[in-house]
């Protein structure tokens, strides 16, 4: 049963990165999608402290060495001005950064206590919890939605548009499909017989179909949107599925691609440490946002995505850092509609209150 259990973690893993991708064993990473290994700063070396960091924090207090993961995509993104600024020495603790291409290159490290914070999708963490018997906890959301609903016509302003058409998408059988079901069900649309949806397994072969046709629809997230329409005049994007999703929750939910966990026993060991982190990813966050063509030159830098089509993507990406009773309304209105779809796809059950770190 554990093997099962970690097999379907890892299958629906995979599936949320499309939506948006004892030693540390980065060398023995798939050559197709390696992971990156950011230098840190060392701990011995004499450095400067973050200028807007916590002021309780003193300036000579001794660094501990951090291990944190993202994937590559929106969910790394709100952390790379901690990871510039680790370079040099200017984060109040070490941090060693692994930048991976897929989840399961996370998942074992987070499993085995390797790796002590990580920026992964949110049903991942919540599968992660189950499977671990709740070994992590969520401390934040850092991306919501990165779903739209994009067109080379003009005919959708609506979700209600959207019945009778054929939409073009990625994610069968994962969040994005789940995500494009619970808004259809809300506007009273059949998934299965008020329209089609021809799923592919690329992203690259959607966007085939988007450059051939002069009226086809299709969902797709960011960056991908970006880089599509980048080499398509013709397409537009009609609807933002989070702010869809928003209009009609009822529960204060998003659609919640990408979160934050932090490893329950390097929590309990290393409190301030962690809200330390916390809040140099906060300042990150609203730097990426205000500092859109410095952040998109480090994107690239830390092989995360290509600066030119993330400089015109962030702001679709919604990069935020929400904690606290948001992020619970948030987040557990999310799972609870994944998990009304499909139970798998949390983790066989909603996770309980002591998933949520509110600090």
């Amino acid at each position: 049963m554990k093997k099962i259990s970690v097999i379907v973690m890892l299958l629906f893993s995979l599936a949320a990165l499309a939506a948006c991708a004892g030693k540390m064993q980065v060398n023995k990473q798939p050559e197709e999608n390696p992971a990156t290994v950011m230098p840190t700063s060392t701990p011995q070396e004499e450095t400067e402290p973050v200028s807007e960091a916590p002021a309780d924090v003193p300036a000579d207090k001794e660094k501990i060495t951090i291990n944190i993961a993202a994937l590559k995509g929106p969910t790394a993104i709100g952390m790379i001005k901690i990871m510039e600024d680790a370079l040099v020495s200017k984060t109040v603790n070490s941090y060693n950064f692994i930048i991976a291409g897929a989840a399961d290159e996370i998942t074992a490290g987070i499993i085995k206590g390797e790796i002590d914070i990580a920026a992964i999708p949110c049903n991942l963490a919540s599968v992660l919890y189950n499977n671990t018997e709740g070994k992590i906890k969520m401390a934040g959301i850092n991306t919501l939605g990165v779903l739209y609903i994009v067109e080379t016509g003009n005919s959708i302003n609506s979700v209600e548009d959207l019945k009778g058409k054929t939409i073009y998408s990625t994610g069968l059988g994962t969040t994005p499909q789940y995500t494009l079901n619970y808004l259809l069900n809300a506007y009273g649309i059949d998934p299965e017989k008020d329209l089609t949806v021809e799923y592919k397994s690329e992203a690259t072969e959607v966007a085939a179909v988007l450059n051939e046709a002069d009226n086809a629809i299709a969902m797709l997230p960011q960056p991908y949107v970006t880089t599509v329409m980048m080499n398509n005049e013709k397409l537009r994007i009609a609807l933002d599925l989070a702010k869809e999703w928003e209009a009609v929750s009822s529960d204060n939910s998003s659609v919640v691609t990408g979160v934050v966990v932090v490893s329950k026993d390097f929590l309990e060991n290393n409190k301030e440490a962690f809200d330390t982190f916390m809040a140099e990813y906060a300042l990150s966050v609203k730097f990426v946002n205000e500092n859109i063509d410095e952040a998109s030159a480090l994107v690239e830098k830390f092989d995360i995505f290509k600066a030119a089509p993330i400089k015109k993507a962030i702001p679709y990406c919604n990069i935020v850092l929400i904690q606290g009773e948001e992020m619970k309304q948030k987040a557990g209105g999310y799972l609870a509609a994944l998990y009304a779809q499909n139970p798998k796809a949390v983790g066989g059950k909603l996770p309980d209150d002591s998933f949520y770190y509110m600090q």
